[in-house]
């Protein structure tokens, strides 16, 4: 895995080279005491985790132009805007908002500012943040708003015990919940051995002179019986040497916010796509991207701690766990498709000048171009006791493909 010669990464500050020494060395030791070898999603909860060392938990900046990469709800307001026209008929008196993962704030602060004009305010704001530096740029952004709008917001530092009504929001969460990754044996790594099913997964071992490597052993039962059972349900069963990322902690994530919504709507944004796509014989390589100064490569190794580490979303595992703790697909479609079935055009038209209308204009093509994010991020309400229509899903239905 090396940086295509096309990409230059920027040189590492003093800070970050520090902080990837001390990361490296943190990593050296847990393989050590794993025995020479860490599952891949037990390293991603190290580099994206640990505290004080971890992707999300240091102080570097992540989103927007100092960033790794830029998030809709910083491209342009009218991305919240459009959330909001989504929500605001669920928010019904005493209905509250839980945003997952807040990044900068953006999202929040145009959603609450939109909500207003909309007359759909909700009682209470949460935001749940596993950042402490990402909680204090949220606070910061938040601030900034009308003490009437800041004061309905509330941090959180896990799910509530009392179930919320309204909406549940996570805008690339899902994407950022670390993942296993497998291959599939051929004749040539037949030598790592397998228990019959011909399933690998890759790890992570260091090499003499402590670098990180990929690494494969023989699947463990639990990831074989996985394994098998998502092959058996494709149209083109796994060949051998097909690879790629499977998330297992995405059943548990959908059943703890099921419990923690009584009634409404959880709307999931990301990159993604249903099982049979994201599987298919020709996406043999899988889904692992990483970003480092908006830099996308596929080397997780080269910045551990530094860099964000992803694969796309299985939304078919989704829906399927949604199903199984009681809530139904309320829709599923493209990014572009429920912008404009939310109203990005009556958006738009709330520009006060033609310089503005103009901005927004380039803004609405970095959202809905399938080029940029209109196709590659999907959007997913999952429902309970929910009677209005999602306006946001009337253009467009790709639950067939799930």
């Amino acid at each position: 895995m090396t940086v295509p010669p096309a990409i230059t990464i920027p040189p590492l500050d003093a800070a970050q080279r520090e902080q990837l020494v001390a990361t490296t060395a943190a990593l050296q030791a847990l393989i050590a005491a794993h025995g020479g070898w860490l599952p891949f999603d037990e390293y991603l909860q190290q580099v994206l985790y640990a505290p004080g060392l971890g992707y999300y938990s240091a102080g570097a900046a992540k989103f927007g132009a100092s960033g790794d990469f830029v998030t809709a709800p910083e491209i342009s307001p009218l991305f919240g805007a459009c959330v909001a026209r989504q929500c605001a008929p669920l928010l019904v008196a005493g209905a509250e908002v839980l945003e997952l993962g807040a990044g900068s704030g953006a999202l929040a602060a145009t959603l609450l500012v939109s909500l207003a004009r909309l007359e759909a305010l909700p009682q209470r704001y949460y935001i749940l943040e596993v950042s402490a530096d990402l909680r204090e740029r949220q606070r910061a952004r938040i601030a900034a708003l009308p003490d009437a709008l800041r004061a309905r917001v509330q941090w959180l530092e896990a799910l509530p015990v009392r179930p919320v009504r309204g909406v549940l929001l996570a805008n690339e969460v899902a994407d950022a919940l670390p993942f296993q990754c497998f291959a599939v044996a051929t004749g040539e790594s037949t030598g790592c051995g397998t228990d019959g099913h011909g399933y690998l997964e890759r790890g992570v071992a260091a090499g003499a002179g402590g670098e990180l490597r990929w690494q494969l052993r023989p699947a463990n039962a639990g990831l074989s019986r996985e394994l098998q059972r998502l092959s058996a349900s494709l149209a083109q069963p796994f060949a051998p040497g097909f690879q790629s990322e499977l998330c297992v902690r995405l059943n548990p994530w959908i059943a703890a916010l099921s419990a923690a919504l009584e009634s409404g709507m959880i709307l999931l944004f990301d990159y993604g796509l249903g099982r049979g796509e994201l599987f298919h014989p020709q996406r043999d390589s899988g889904t692992l991207r990483c970003h480092y100064r908006h830099r996308a490569h596929d080397d997780p190794f080269l910045f551990p701690g530094l860099q964000d580490i992803s694969a796309w979303v299985d939304f078919t595992r989704l829906a399927e766990a949604a199903s199984d703790v009681g809530l139904e697909v309320g829709g599923y479609c493209t990014q572009a498709a429920f912008l404009l079935g939310s109203g990005i055009e009556l958006a738009m038209a709330d520009a006060p000048d033609t310089g503005a209308r103009a901005r927004l204009a380039a803004q609405a093509r970095e959202l809905l171009m399938p080029g940029e994010m209109g196709e590659s991020f999907k959007v997913m309400a999952l429902t309970r006791a929910v009677k209005v229509p999602l306006a946001g899903f009337r253009h467009q239905d790709l639950r067939r493909l799930l």
